[in-house]
């Protein structure tokens, strides 16, 4: 039941819903109040809030997994790259829980009681992995905060100044904060939720009463004295369109974070403008921040591109672009199982296997212009390790106490012109970027199943003529081939070939036992006397040698003759036996007429196999570019250094 009270310093009435809240912020005076049973203590007042682009207020309303809930109160906390708050929830199911809002992320968790030791706050590090409630984490970001203010009801006591160090951590499926402001530590476990998953209502653009605007900044920059702006709180670095002065909005004095570009450093320029709007996967966006970073390599320098985007409802995209190549990236709530763990293993993440690509252990910022949510400054180095699966890209960048994986999507030029209306054309790209889509990928494919449609038609056709037009014997006679009768001539019995001219296959099989057999056919058209001869010799031997069994040769033989016209046939054969042999040799001699020909189906075979060997070929020459740019070059024998 909610309990009402009258708030000591202003009279106001102050409501607490749940009955977990101890403290209050009143909405008209701003006195901290404390919850003593039915009276309210006013322990002072509390600091104004920093404005900010949330869409969320007190009053707004969600739902959960099908439960309703209610904001009911707020910790804005500052850490050293700008702001976030902390929303608690009241459930109708009395549950409380707690709405994580940073960059645009959004993060439900609800306490966890701790029953195993807790590594101490300065022991961690960025990437270690160790279980807590039951699951495997992983650090992916160490803060020591303050709190800058509060409103409406909270567990605890706040103020201005109040230290919050809290560790972030993530497996695949949630996400968990340890909270070392307490002892013992509080523990949060939850999980990244969509915006529009949780059914706002009662935001701040929809309040009947005049919403809250947001004030930019304006102001100029303190090295040239060009204008600069930042469009809301949210923004915490500005970088100097003209002179590349990076400086800190969050300071009233503007405080410069890194200086402007000495007259010797190279200037780049976006290829999209700041403030160019745009439309990404159907979503506005506006292009707020460029930069540069650069990693060098073997005493070579490789510079690529990145434009922060601003989306709706406070998020963030990423633009890459080295060598005319983009990619479209976004920051996950949900990295890797494992990740921060040997680095250089392949990843699965979403059901894919992304192999490793390349670690590049410095990259370092250059150039900043433009609006940034974070204190960024030229300088500022990360180390970056990609993995791939074209068409996307897994990306894991670490400092000394922040993880953060992101997953870009290759996207062409022509596609960012279209999306962003420009006027002119982005450079066409160079060479093969990591997660380009093989160009050759389907039509490799589709050249593949063609082939196997084509290579099932032909051996279709290729078996109808062989049952089809299947061998018919003609003619299958048996000889005697003796010592006294080799040499007389023998003469088979009449056959008759009808139709067309045909192909005729006559075999002969024998009886030859380690020896050999010569035969002289001719094939006689009775009718006119034309005859088609044909010698032929078969030899057989075997034996035994060294214990080892060995044959060569064949006991059978055949011979064709093709074109033969319709008639009556019949075959001579004069045979010929060495002086040695002196058992008789049989010969059974079979015409058939000729069966489906070979030789036009395997040459259709081998003309089709061209097709997918000529893709699958440039298709592995793309590979071989691609892969000659990352940390697994295939390395030829000639470039090993011999140290002998």
């Amino acid at each position: 039941m909610a309990l009402t009270a009258n708030c000591p310093s202003c009279g106001a009435p102050v409501v607490f819903r749940s009955a977990g809240s101890l403290f209050a912020v009143c909405e008209f005076c701003r006195s901290t109040l404390v919850r003593h049973d039915q009276a309210l203590e006013d322990i002072g007042k509390m600091a104004a809030l920093v404005e900010d682009r949330s869409p969320l207020q007190l009053g707004a309303e969600g739902s959960h997994e099908g439960v309703h809930f209610a904001l009911i109160g707020r910790i804005q906390i500052k850490y050293s790259q700008g702001y976030w708050n902390e929303w608690h929830l009241l459930f109708d199911d009395m549950r409380t829980g707690w709405l994580s809002e940073a960059g645009g992320e959004y993060v439900l968790t609800f306490s966890q009681p701790v029953h195993e030791p807790l590594p101490a706050f300065d022991e961690l590090k960025i990437g270690q992995r160790f279980v807590v409630a039951g699951q495997p984490w992983t650090v992916s970001n160490l803060e020591k905060a303050e709190c800058v203010a509060g409103e409406g009801e909270l567990p605890f006591k706040v103020g201005a100044g109040y230290p919050v160090e809290a560790a972030d951590l993530r497996n695949q499926k949630a996400f968990a904060t340890l909270d070392y402001s307490e002892v013992p530590p509080l523990l949060f476990v939850g999980r990244a939720v969509e915006f529009g998953t949780l059914n706002m209502a009662n935001l701040r653009d929809g309040m009947m009463a005049p919403a809250r605007e947001v004030t930019a900044q304006v102001f100029r920059c303190p090295s040239c004295g060009a204008p600069m702006q930042a469009r809301s709180a949210d923004i915490l670095a500005v970088g100097c369109s003209s002179c590349g002065t990076v400086v800190d909005t969050a300071d009233r004095n503007y405080q410069v974070l890194s200086r402007a570009l000495e007259w010797n450093d190279q200037k780049y320029e976006p290829r999209i403008a700041l403030g160019c709007k745009g439309k990404l996967d159907g979503k506005a966006v506006e292009v707020i921040g460029f930069l540069v970073r650069r990693a060098v390599v073997d005493g070579i320098p490789y510079d690529w591109r990145e434009y922060l985007l601003a989306g709706e409802n406070g998020t963030y995209r990423w633009l890459t672009e080295y060598d005319g190549h983009w990619n479209v990236a976004d920051v996950l709530s949900n990295p890797p199982a494992g990740s921060g763990a040997m680095e250089l293993a392949d990843v699965n993440y979403g059901g894919k296997r992304y192999r490793h690509f390349a670690t590049t252990p410095v990259a370092e910022v250059i150039q900043v212009e433009g609006e940034f949510t974070w204190r960024v400054r030229r300088g500022e180095t990360a180390r970056v390790t990609d993995y791939v699966v074209p068409p996307l890209m897994l990306s894991r960048e670490s400092t000394d106490n922040d993880l953060n994986w992101s997953l870009a999507g290759y996207v062409a030029p022509a596609e960012l012109v279209s999306a962003f209306a420009l006027k002119d054309k982005l450079p066409a790209p160079r060479g093969v970027y990591a997660n380009q889509p093989n160009p050759w990928e389907e039509s490799h494919r589709s050249v593949c199943r063609l082939f196997w449609k084509l290579a099932l038609v032909a051996i279709a056709l290729q078996a109808l003529v062989a049952l089809f037009s299947g061998g018919k014997l003609l003619l299958r006679e048996e000889f005697v081939f003796a010592q006294q009768t080799a040499d007389e001539e023998v003469v088979t019995r009449e056959f008759t070939v009808t139709g067309k001219a045909r192909k005729l296959t006559v075999s002969n099989s024998t009886t030859i036992d380690n020896s050999w057999l010569g035969l002289d056919l001719l094939l006689v058209n009775k009718a006119t006397g034309e005859a088609w001869p044909a010698a032929r010799e078969l030899s057989y031997y075997y034996g035994y040698d060294d214990g080892e069994s060995w044959s060569e040769g064949s006991r059978g033989d055949a011979v064709v003759f093709r074109d033969v016209p319709p008639g009556t046939y019949y075959l001579t054969v004069d045979p010929e036996l060495p002086p040695e042999q002196r058992n008789p040799v049989r010969d059974v001699i079979e015409v058939r007429t000729g069966g489906a020909g070979w030789s036009n189906f395997v040459l259709l075979m081998l003309f089709l196999v061209i097709f997918p060997i000529f893709t699958r070929l440039r298709h592995a020459a793309f590979e071989a570019r691609r892969w000659a740019e990352s940390d697994h070059a295939p390395v030829a024998s000639g470039d090993d250094s011999d140290d002998d």
